[in-house]
């Protein structure tokens, strides 16, 4: 959002685009690597849930569908990454187990720790108010988001500065949940702050809605 709003700088010669993706397999901080050293001290393997899943890809993926959204980049657009179907995490650390040549929940045992405060249980890379717009790319779609007023965007970052310094851990949730209204905290102690924030969720709902389909009907007629 941030740097959506960076781009209307006309003054500013960088160019910025947004890409939007699940998890890369071998990245720092991949389960995979935190997975495979457990399994090298034999165990145990430490999943939130036996549900969870998320989206993976490659490095190599990752890397080739960014080169190819950074020349497809004109002013600030968000774009989306098709990374198939989400993969159960248990299913994952199964595979894993059995590559070793070990038995799953045999030799190694699995540990269920619950999610995390905010954790989801199934990842989404779209929101359900969010649209989007096919490229020439088949694994690259523009997501078509309706763009916040610049003085507002300014003004929350200012904002999320002074909380910040403040060390104001509240403040800062708040101000981002003003800026995303849509956003609701998930086995968070910040669930509170969105039962204060119905009614500006429910006008803004509608807004991105219309927002929305005005975006996808222009950007439609614009290839036609």
């Amino acid at each position: 959002m941030y740097v959506q709003e960076k781009s209307k700088d006309l003054n500013c010669s960088t160019l910025f685009i947004t890409t939007r993706f699940g998890n890369v397999l071998g990245s720092n901080g991949s389960v995979v690597n935190y997975f495979r050293k457990q399994i090298e001290s034999g165990g145990p393997l430490t999943i939130t849930h036996p549900d969870v899943t998320r989206y993976f890809m490659t490095i190599s993926e990752a890397c080739k569908l960014v080169l190819e959204a950074a020349t497809m980049g004109k002013t600030s657009e968000i774009y989306l990454f098709d990374m198939g179907s989400p993969i159960k995490i248990t299913d994952l650390a199964t595979k894993m187990v059995q590559l070793s040549g070990l038995k799953p929940e045999k030799d190694i045992q699995f540990v269920y720790t619950g999610l995390r405060p905010g954790e989801k249980l199934h990842e989404e890379l779209l929101n359900t108010n969010e649209n989007t717009l096919a490229t020439h790319h088949h694994k690259i779609k523009i997501a078509l988001t309706a763009h916040q007023d610049s003085d507002h965007v300014s003004g929350c970052m200012d904002q999320l500065w002074i909380a910040l310094q403040k060390n104001n851990t509240d403040r800062t949730v708040a101000i981002m949940k003003d800026l995303i209204p849509e956003y609701i905290s998930q086995n968070s102690t910040f669930e509170t702050l969105d039962k204060q924030n119905e009614k500006l969720r429910a006008h803004y709902l509608i807004y991105l809605r219309c927002t929305t389909r005005r975006l996808k009907h222009k950007s439609l007629y614009l290839l036609t």
